[in-house]
């Protein structure tokens, strides 16, 4: 399909946006997807072009904290393959298999975060003792990798708070590891759809490009800034992400409540 200069431009602008919060707390899609569709693309080609651009601007932010050492690879490889392999099976899953109910358990879990994160004690900027070891890890990486391939919404945020509250990393690590974990997820979703042919190729790439910048930018905000700016927009992201699943009537939880209004 063809678009409008002024409408790829904008497009353009708001994966810049997407990128640099992305980044520093997870959530990009909220603007990019609904953007996407705003503009006449339809709903399948229009998550397929935003995991592609999204995966740019994920990687761009990887680079970033790479660069200034704040991601250990060798320990965080295995739960990258995991995040990889579960998140092609979730792909692999959806063809198969309505994703509905998720939209009315999401936005529990995303409540039960904000609750965690405004109540729990700060969080420090340095890392601690985890509760849990590697195998933990593991298998809590695959299973979100999982749900990242199937559903979606809401990943960088799980992930975040997983190493937080579980392997005791500080929010700026949890931040970049999160990012590493996340383009590993996002490379196994992509990948699955562009084999399904559902990807805006030029679009996704001119997309991409402001992603990048915005990965960049937001990743150094993040390292500059720390839980300052992490702690509040994973809360403001989680909020908002909750909101919008619940304003739509067809949400099981909503459709529940409504129907006892």
């Amino acid at each position: 399909m063809e678009l409008g200069g002024d409408t790829i431009v904008l497009l353009m602008a708001v994966a810049f946006v997407a990128g640099t919060i992305d980044a520093i707390a997870g959530g990009g899609g909220l603007l990019t997807i609904p953007a996407l569709m705003a503009a006449g693309i339809p709903p399948v080609n229009a998550i397929a072009t935003n995991k592609l651009q999204s995966t740019f601007g994920t990687a761009s932010a990887v680079v970033a904290f790479a660069r200034k050492g704040r991601i250990d690879f060798r320990r965080f490889l295995k739960p990258a393959i995991g995040a990889f392999v579960g998140s092609a099976l979730g792909a692999w899953t959806l063809q198969r298999i309505n994703p509905a109910f998720l939209s009315g358990l999401i936005p529990m879990l995303l409540i039960l975060m904000v609750v965690y994160f405004v109540f729990a004690p700060k969080a420090s900027e340095d890392d601690r003792h985890g509760r849990f070891g590697p195998m933990a890890m593991l298998g809590i990486v695959s299973a979100i990798g999982f749900y990242d391939g199937f559903f979606g919404p809401g990943t960088g945020s799980f992930l975040t708070t997983a190493l937080v509250a579980l392997f005791g990393l500080g929010l700026v690590s949890a931040t970049a590891h999160t990012k590493f974990l996340n383009l590993s997820s996002n490379v196994a979703a992509v990948l699955t759809l562009i084999v399904g042919g559902h990807v805006l190729w030029a679009l996704g790439l001119l997309m991409a490009a402001s992603s990048i910048a915005g990965g960049q930018l937001g990743a150094h905000l993040a390292m500059r800034v720390g839980g300052k700016v992490i702690r509040p927009l994973l809360v403001t992201m989680s909020l908002v992400l909750t909101a919008k699943l619940l304003s739509d009537p067809a949400n099981p939880l909503t459709a529940f409540v409504l129907a006892r209004a």
